[in-house]
């Protein structure tokens, strides 16, 4: 809405060629939309033209329509469906001298394809014909229309000629009626404007036009455009031909843009949030085949694909059937040569190469496929037919318990991050959803990450009976989580103590080092050796090398006396009980009394030992800040 008592809407017509269309739009609005010169020699609109009118409505809000008037013309198709991507209501547009001809067919299935609401059928030139060829052409309309989106009475038939005015009353009234129920486009959504025009004007610069098809544009503000990433600033705005602060979803918009000259943008691109959003160029969609394709859709077929105002090249990929027959549905994945922004939500239409021709169309569900991801097809099911709710948790459940982050689900579903807490509020306070930091994660996928944990750390133990437990990021490598969501599991776990965490190491509870009786003697048999032997100890390789226990499983009895510190390693070669250390520490204190200065002689007379120990034993002191060296001398601290 610009005001409150303002509602903005965009007609669109459509029909077959030379049936009136541009005539009717300069009828009730007075604009000529054709704004080419080549269109008015040709007498054809081969562009979109674009035309607006205000009307007052029974409840005093002014309603003010914008007319996309979309060229007939078979080459100029393209055209067409680079308008009708915003359009509200459409006016089908059928001559009475001529009924339904073949483009009328097409356009009236593009229309459908795309999912158009509403609209008015209009016989234009009545005043060529006789009231009864009148009737006739009116019941052969209502015939066509039967059970579509345009079928009477839900959609009323209105004779006019633009010629002579006749009936355009009764038209502006019908419109009045069914603008009435159109909702209105979602101006807090953020913001895409499909680019379906770029020109530089004079004294302006750049600017570029399209229907804003959701969001609030204000000026100064600071757009992307995709997919080339480059970003520019709305220097001005028009709504309709006319400046404005703002532009709102469902209205023509021209900006006059700052950062880009003509050369960088082209019809196709589209404007948003800058840092919002992420182009792709594989997504998984919706798709329908016409009844009237000439063919069956085979899989890997090339398709000229529109959507919004862009035309690109499409590779058609079939899920779970070989080939799509003409009118019948499938899932499908779409292959694009070069990146777009596209949303799930975004309808499309696909034309054949050779002859052209409209095959059919669909609604875009996933522009983030995951490949060989398990259950792909309920997935799908979802999001073709899923609540918001619902899709979200998939999109959350999909991600396993790698989670995923607020700005993530924002870019994969084109909603604002307001309205995501709002649909998740429910499943964060009944724990199917989860926040880790910054991320959404699905409860039972982090249930079975926690029992991951607890299974490798079990397994660790069965392997390593010699080793207190395994190390945090040894675990976390194991189960494939990222450090966040590791964390939180193994919180969760210890608060349920279902797991222990002691240091760097995790174990489970009450699971400390399991000894066989060969082992526990052999621990006895080293400890005992180097205790007996105070400074003057044997070389490790002598004492393991007379045990009962092979040399690996002598090697981790070693390590857990390292770890558990009741042998001290001081260098590579010298490892000592630390009694014997304590024993070392009291004799250095008590010959502090005598004299804080020693040198290595004093050293070796005191303690009894060869240089080959006194050296290594006197750097542990100093590292131990027991002693300090000064000079050949050492201090006594």
């Amino acid at each position: 809405m610009i005001s409150s008592g303002m509602k903005s809407i965009i007609v669109g017509t459509a029909g077959h060629i030379d049936h009136g269309k541009t005539a009717l739009v300069k009828a009730l609005t007075g604009i000529d939309a054709d704004r080419l010169e080549e269109e008015k020699r040709r007498g054809i609109t081969i562009d979109l033209g674009f035309a607006h009118m205000e009307l007052p409505s029974p409840n005093g809000e002014t309603l003010r329509l914008g007319f996309v008037d979309v060229p007939g013309h078979e080459r100029f198709v393209r055209n067409m469906l680079a308008g009708v991507g915003g359009i509200d209501l459409v006016l089908l547009v059928i001559a009475a001298d001529e009924s339904i001809k073949p483009q009328t067919r097409e356009h009236f299935d593009i229309l459908q394809l795309l999912g158009v609401q509403r609209g008015i059928t209009v016989l234009t030139k009545s005043d060529t014909v006789d009231a009864e060829t009148l009737d006739v052409v009116r019941l052969e309309v209502e015939e066509f229309l039967r059970e579509t989106f345009l079928e009477t009475p839900k959609s009323p038939i209105v004779a006019v000629s633009s010629l002579t005015g006749a009936g355009l009353d009764d038209l502006k009234r019908a419109m009045v009626a069914a603008a009435a129920e159109v909702r209105p486009r979602d101006s807090q959504a953020l913001v895409r404007l499909p680019v379906d025009r770029v020109f530089t004007m004079k004294g302006f610069g750049t600017v570029v036009t399209g229907t804003l098809v959701a969001g609030t544009i204000h000026r100064e503000e600071e757009l992307e455009v995709f997919p080339t990433g480059r970003r520019v600033r709305v220097r001005g705005v028009q709504v309709h031909g006319e400046a404005a602060d703002a532009a709102v979803a469902g209205q023509r918009t021209a900006l006059n843009l700052a950062g880009a000259s003509t050369e960088d943008l082209s019809r196709g691109m589209m404007l948003a949030p800058p840092a919002t959003f992420a182009t792709t160029r594989r997504m998984d969609v919706s798709l329908r085949l016409l009844p009237s394709a000439p063919r069956p859709l085979k899989y890997r077929t090339r398709v000229h694909f529109h959507s919004n105002t862009m035309e690109i090249v499409a590779e058609i990929g079939l899920h779970d059937v070989k080939q799509l027959a003409p009118g019948s549905e499938a899932f499908a994945r779409l292959k694009l040569p070069e990146a777009a922004l596209l949303l799930p939500g975004d309808r499309f239409i696909i034309r054949q190469f050779s002859p052209v021709v409209t095959l059919g169309g669909g609604i875009v569900l996933d522009a983030t496929p995951i490949s060989r991801m398990p259950g792909q097809e309920s997935f799908r099911q979802i999001l073709a037919g899923g609540s918001p709710e619902t899709i979200l948790r998939a999109r959350i459940a999909r991600r396993g318990h790698d989670g995923i982050s607020a700005s993530r689900l924002i870019a994969e579903t084109g909603w604002t991050k307001r309205s995501i807490e709002a649909q998740l509020a429910a499943a964060l306070k009944d724990g199917q959803v989860l926040r880790i930091g910054d991320l959404f994660a699905h409860a039972p996928a982090i249930s079975t990450l926690q029992q991951l944990i607890v299974n490798a750390t079990a397994s660790f133990h069965k392997k390593n009976s010699l080793v207190g437990g395994i190390a945090k990021e040894e675990l976390r490598e194991q189960v494939k989580a990222s450090a966040e969501v590791f964390s939180e599991a193994l919180a969760g776990l210890v608060r349920e103590k279902k797991i222990e965490t002691a240091g760097d190491l995790v174990r489970l509870p009450g699971h400390g080092v399991v000894m066989k009786d060969e082992e526990a003697e052999s621990k006895k048999t080293i400890e005992g050796a180097f205790a007996a032997a105070a400074l003057k100890v044997p070389a490790l390789h002598e004492v393991v090398a007379g045990l009962k226990v092979d040399k690996a499983r002598a090697q981790k009895i070693v390590t857990l006396l390292l770890r558990d510190k009741v042998l001290v390693k001081i260098s590579d070669e010298l490892v000592f009980h630390r009694s014997a250390l304590e024993e070392l520490r009291r004799q250095i204190a008590a010959q502090k009394a005598k004299s804080s200065k020693m040198d290595v002689a004093r050293f070796k007379e005191l303690t009894g030992v060869s240089r080959k120990y006194a050296i290594p034993l006197l750097e542990y002191l100093d590292r131990e800040r027991v002693t300090r060296r000064v000079g050949d001398a050492r201090e006594i601290l």
